[in-house]
């Protein structure tokens, strides 16, 4: 038993999960979140030299087709023109884009590439958070802001591949990006839902609806 407390939920009883030629893993007993150790989250240096080997074009179709699991979805659920917020959009923010199109109202946030924090100060009827939640070091903090920033019955919908067992985490690519410092399961969204006034709903393999209490 560890004693190293979770970045979620604060929790102190966490458990070794896993270890890799780079990195330990770690489980919280309540949230279920596995976490890295504090000593392997990367510098903000190093964090933006990885995600500047991405390439995300807006005139990729098979990008488009990936990030459609998330607007499907979330589409089916709102009324043009409703306001929304692409969190974690990256240096090409082609999902808020795509909503544009849509007739939706976009602002974007990054807090590299796009680090305007007056964008928080606002409400938003719905919240993207897609390939974005896996980075975050301190999950609980930006959960909190992303809850404030949602009117209510206001929906957060989050893209991130979700943990299924230690032993398919052993051989999951996934982990591999170190970037990639937080890993969910459907447990851990449950727990969020909860915690933070939300329901859940798991409409993909990696993308969950969470849908504020109005």
């Amino acid at each position: 038993m560890s004693q190293l407390p979770c970045p979620l939920c604060q929790h102190i009883h966490t458990q070794h999960y896993h270890q890799d030629k780079r990195r330990h893993y770690f489980q919280c007993n309540r949230c279920e979140l596995v976490f890295v150790h504090p000593d392997s989250l990367p510098s903000l240096k190093q964090e933006t030299a990885e995600y500047q080997l991405h390439e995300n074009a807006s005139d990729d179709p098979g990008y488009r087709k990936f990030l459609s699991r998330v607007t499907t979805p979330l589409l089916d659920k709102l009324t043009p023109p409703a306001r929304g917020l692409d969190f974690g959009c990256g240096p090409a923010p082609v999902l808020a884009e795509m909503l544009s199109d849509a007739g939706m109202t976009m602002s974007v946030y990054d807090p590299i590439f796009h680090a305007q924090p007056s964008v928080l100060s606002h409400h938003y009827d719905f919240i993207t958070c897609t390939e974005a939640i896996e980075h975050f070091h301190n999950p609980a903090r930006e959960l909190r802001i992303l809850t404030d920033c949602l009117t209510p019955a206001g929906i957060l919908v989050i893209m991130t591949k979700r943990v299924i067992s230690a032993t398919r985490f052993a051989h999951w690519h996934y982990k591999n990006d170190p970037t990639h410092v937080a890993f969910y399961s459907t447990a851990t969204f449950e727990f969020i839902a909860a915690r933070y006034g939300f329901h859940a709903t798991f409409v993909d393999k990696d993308v969950v609806l969470l849908q504020k209490h109005g």
